[in-house]
């Protein structure tokens, strides 16, 4: 509560309380009241607008079959110099969330994680941090002061891009005992909505999927968990999948984007802005139009050199 500034009748009124008139008690307690739930308001409306701003309205789904692929596997090494890989929480319920210290509703979200972690550690849960910083310096800082109790590792464009990629933050993937992705949730959330998909992938099997899972959350066209493709994310042109290229036609497509310069500032060819800078959307267009080019030559018979 904000001090209130001495006046001269502070300390008649500490000495004789009871002298005080009920209605002007009555009054002032009708204001601190007032204020307490002013306050309330502005910091529930704060966490609120961080929320739905980012997050997309809440909405039950169920899942069919074939809807829950399995979370691309990965190997880091956490800021705490121990090796990270997801293969070593086979049979565990995972939150594994991508975030960044910048991220305000990120951070706001981190205090509910370490709850979850404490809470059902012992039951077989763990939270996994995935951070997109830049650095891992602001990572190893906030991680001490919010005395982070899961593993935390700095994440690239490459792990980003094989789970559907990453347009906002946090985003954050639940994955149950079996492997599977149940649930993604872009932006948020209250500490709740996790907690109920824990308990529910808690109780499952490790050798059996939830068909019947249900998510709190809106989340992809169809129900589906979109991922990315290896072939593509992993090629020798960042985006562009060449496994229907012969050698000798993948040698002669490289050589066409090596001939072209990129408009998007960086004075690099376009195959060398699709290796130095993942995130270029200009090149991936051009790539991408490149290729359709020299699919349909190589369709129409033409040789291509």
């Amino acid at each position: 509560m904000e001090e209130q500034t001495p006046s001269e009748n502070t300390p008649q009124a500490a000495k004789a309380p009871e002298s005080s008139p009920p209605e002007n008690r009555a009054v002032l307690q009708s204001k601190l009241l007032a204020g307490a739930l002013l306050a309330v308001v502005l910091v529930v409306g704060l966490y609120y607008v961080n929320r739905y701003w980012i997050a997309p309205a809440v909405r039950a789904q169920t899942k069919g079959d074939g809807a829950h692929p399995l979370a691309p596997a990965f190997s880091l090494t956490d800021i705490t110099g121990k090796p990270l890989k997801l293969s070593d929480y086979q049979g565990k319920v995972v939150l594994l969330d991508f975030w960044a210290t910048w991220c305000g509703p990120c951070r706001i979200e981190i205090p509910g994680f370490i709850e979850l972690q404490k809470r059902y550690a012992a039951q077989g849960f763990t939270m996994i941090g995935i951070s997109m910083d830049d650095s891992p310096e602001p990572v190893v800082d906030f991680y001490k002061q919010m005395q982070m109790n899961y593993p935390v590792a700095v994440g690239n464009d490459r792990l980003g891009e094989l789970y559907g990629g990453m347009p906002g933050l946090p985003t954050t993937f639940v994955i149950g005992r079996d492997g599977r992705i149940y649930a993604k949730h872009e932006g948020a959330y209250d500490p709740s909505v996790f907690e109920a998909e824990i308990k529910v992938l808690l109780a499952a099997s490790p050798a059996d999927e939830v068909k019947d899972f249900h998510q709190a959350g809106r989340i992809f066209q169809d129900g589906k968990v979109e991922l990315g493709d290896p072939a593509t994310i992993d090629s020798e042109v960042p985006g562009i999948n060449l496994t229907k290229l012969t050698a000798d036609q993948k040698e002669a497509y490289k050589k066409i984007l090596l001939s072209q310069q990129c408009p998007c500032g960086c004075k690099l060819s376009l195959l060398k802005c699709r290796q130095v800078d993942r995130r270029c959307s200009v090149s991936l267009k051009l790539a991408q139009d490149q290729m359709e080019a020299f699919l349909k030559v190589k369709s129409s018979g033409v040789a291509t050199k």
